[in-house]
């Protein structure tokens, strides 16, 4: 028998897990923006190749993609789960097994793409996952639209958060996000992010089975290792796999068009975290259909405008940084939301 949390139903009576406060009850079969209603709704459960190399490193991240979102951006690659066209429902407790199927499928973490709306129900299934035998770091995987109060309620629950900061400037926020506030809101999040996290650490992948090697990971002869010699690792040794087990990266799409809101954004990460983040700047806009009515958006980033904003983010100081070279704006990142792993 399925026993009843109140407190996770009482979080969805009168939702506000989004800065849209919306008071829907969701568990009356209502939504709100997000357009999900209390039931966990997801659209695809696999081994992802395509997040940062401390992320995916060779294995793969165990991505959970979850249906809806808190923002409507006009240029979103994953617009079919976004709106909640897409999705599959699921139980805590089926979640909660996905998770250990992912661990067992040898993902290097838990990756929880977009499910702040359905945190109350990760947060059970994370707590019975880790209950019996979940071991891989967590990955919460954000727009960083959410209620402060939903991301300070996933302290000592995430390991590595990997959110956006997606504009500085409020009028471009909600021309193409609806959220004049996104940086207001932003920002706040991801400095909580990083007090729960404190500085990145690493740790290379040990040369065993995957069981051994999270057993390694677990015990004190597995030290961790610093940003900085992880960069110096990363400099001597292009094939070396070190994996991220605790801290913040966070990410920033150029958009086209944009780069002195982009350069406004990795200004204020750096003047305000320093080393104790890494930025990751990214290349990989990809016009779709569904910017036709932006015509500003509808073409890819140069190689130019590309190159401005890693320059001023140098001449800035960055240490930390993953960049994207080459044409890496293309359709085949986006994944097929198949119902695969569900």
């Amino acid at each position: 028998m399925n026993t009843i949390n109140t407190t996770t139903l009482n979080e969805y009576h009168a939702c506000h897990l989004c800065p849209r406060h919306c008071g829907i009850n969701r568990n009356d079969a209502k939504t709100g923006f997000c357009r999900q209603t209390s039931t966990i709704r997801a659209a695809r459960a696999a081994l992802h190749f395509w997040e940062e190399p401390c992320i995916s490193g060779t294995s793969g991240s165990g991505a959970v993609f979850f249906s809806g979102c808190t923002l409507r951006c006009v240029f979103c690659q994953n617009e079919g789960i976004a709106k909640g066209d897409i999705g599959k429902e699921l139980s805590k407790e089926r979640l909660a097994e996905i998770f250990l199927e992912l661990q067992e499928k040898g993902a290097n973490n838990i990756n929880l793409v977009t499910g702040g709306h359905f945190q109350p129900s990760i947060a059970e299934a994370l707590e019975d996952a880790k209950a019996n035998g979940l071991m891989i770091p967590i990955v919460y995987n954000t727009s960083s639209y959410e209620s402060l109060d939903t991301i300070r309620s996933l302290d000592g629950l995430v390991d590595i958060y990997l959110p956006d900061l997606k504009y500085f400037d409020s009028t471009l926020s909600m021309r193409y996000s609806h959220a004049a506030d996104y940086f207001q809101i932003a920002s706040k999040n991801i400095e909580e992010m990083v007090r729960q996290t404190g500085e990145p650490l690493f740790r290379i992948k040990p040369e065993h089975s995957m069981q051994e090697s999270y057993e390694m990971w677990e015990s004190e002869a597995a030290l961790p290792i610093s940003a900085t010699e992880y960069n110096e690792i990363c400099d001597m040794d292009e094939e070396a796999e070190i994996l991220m087990q605790r801290g913040t990266i966070v990410r920033h799409l150029l958009l086209p068009g944009c780069t002195e809101d982009s350069k406004r954004v990795i200004g204020y990460l750096l003047d305000t975290f320093g080393d104790e983040i890494y930025i990751s700047i990214m290349n990989q806009f990809t016009p779709l259909k569904n910017v036709e009515d932006y015509p500003e958006l509808n073409r890819k980033v140069t190689e130019k405008e590309y190159d401005e904003v890693i320059q001023f983010a140098i001449n800035h100081g960055i240490e930390n940084a993953f960049i994207q070279e080459g044409d890496v704006a293309e359709e085949s990142f986006i994944p097929s939301f198949d119902y695969e792993g569900l």
